[in-house]
């Protein structure tokens, strides 16, 4: 399975762990959202692609109404 997720504003805590939540879609449009803890990329991209990384990490929406 694969999905598209998008960051939102909402945050909740799951068993005491803070989690951000993400909306988004799979292949066949069935709608959806994440709990994210923690989101990485790989220690060896360059400084340009971490600091770019980072800054769309901060980019959210606001959560629909659903959620």
């Amino acid at each position: 399975m694969q999905i598209t997720i998008e960051s939102t504003t909402k945050v909740v805590h799951l068993n005491g762990i803070p989690c951000r939540i993400w909306e988004g879609t799979t292949e066949d449009v069935t709608k959806l959202h994440c709990y994210i803890h923690r989101v990485a990329i790989d220690m060896d991209e360059p400084e340009e692609v971490v600091t770019k990384f980072q800054q769309q990490l901060e980019e959210c929406i606001p959560p629909s109404p659903g959620v």
